[in-house]
């Protein structure tokens, strides 16, 4: 009975989430499309905040609740997902998609160089506010250096959303956010209960089952981009998501409240995340070109996890 509960208030807790994570990214595409940002941008900068806002919310509500687990966890694992599971869906979609190698080339580099910076935070068994810091500051000034490096394109087109006004607009990006945290906590309290009674590492259960209900978000927005002639908005919010869960997720949990992490777990699966990007980024510019041929590529590497992250247990 409780079990069911837990699983229960997982699903409720992410649904509430995942929904607002929506309401919030149409409202702040809005808002930027009144500024005529490119799409690439878009995606990069704007939007994949919008759909990491769970892997947000969880990394706060984990190191309150003394989990830096669970944000560890589901912040690389979210960077491992979007990087293969996410992206590799993609040609199933649409059945190819035209790589622009600068771009790819960019934040590859610099998602790599997150992971770096979180593997070296977690190397001591603890994640303290300096370390938070510094993987914050780390995506500020990545995105500023992709602001400044890539080259301008068309605007996007705003999104049909209800409300006008960019007042009225942030204020409901606000609202939509506060959901985002409340459900997030929800399913954090959840995820810990199931660990518990199934006596599986919260690492672990975070890494491969919290990552996959917090990056629906992605597929749910980067898919509808996709069926709508948006590439460059998927593609955007896909790496710049990675970006984020390498860095400013990972990050701002310890800021609130430090915490204890898994060290062998945690430095494991941060060196097979960056290796996973290096590869995908390194294959998707080389060929300039994402069809069903890298999808079982990077499928492949998404499997891969399950042995190197289980035998590192």
């Amino acid at each position: 009975m409780q079990v069911a509960l837990q699983v229960l208030l997982l699903i409720g807790g992410l649904a509430v989430a995942i929904v607002a994570s929506d309401r919030a990214v149409a409202y702040a595409r809005a808002l930027a499309a009144g500024l005529g940002a490119p799409p690439f941008l878009v995606g990069v900068v704007l939007v994949s905040i919008g759909t990491d806002l769970p892997e947000i919310a969880n990394s706060v509500a984990s190191h309150l609740q003394g989990k830096a687990d669970v944000n560890v966890g589901d912040s690389l694992g979210s960077t491992l997902t979007q990087y293969t599971l996410v992206l590799g869906l993609f040609p199933l979609v649409i059945a190819k998609i035209a790589i622009d190698r600068r771009q790819m080339g960019l934040v590859s580099l610099l998602t790599i160089a997150g992971l770096g910076l979180t593997t070296f935070a977690v190397s001591d068994g603890n994640l303290g506010r300096p370390d938070g810091i510094m993987l914050v500051v780390a995506w500020a000034v990545f995105t500023l250096v992709l602001i400044r490096a890539l080259p301008s394109e068309a605007p996007d087109e705003p999104p049909p959303v209800r409300h006008e006004g960019r007042l009225r607009q942030a204020g409901l990006v606000l609202v939509a956010l506060a959901f985002v945290g409340a459900g997030a906590t929800l399913a954090v309290r959840a995820l810990v209960r199931l660990a518990e009674y199934a006596g599986i590492p919260e690492f672990i259960l975070a890494f491969f089952g919290a990552s996959l209900g917090t990056s629906a978000p992605e597929i749910a927005v980067d898919v509808t981009a996709l069926l709508r002639g948006a590439p460059a908005i998927a593609l955007g919010d896909a790496l710049g998501s990675s970006l984020v869960d390498a860095t400013l997720s990972i990050g701002v949990g310890p800021i609130v409240a430090p915490g204890d992490v898994t060290t062998r777990l945690a430095v494991t699966a941060a060196v097979y995340s960056a290796v996973a990007v290096a590869v995908v980024g390194t294959l998707l510019a080389a060929r300039r070109v994402h069809d069903r041929l890298g999808t079982t590529v990077l499928f492949g590497l998404y499997g891969l996890a399950y042995v190197v992250l289980l035998g590192a247990e």
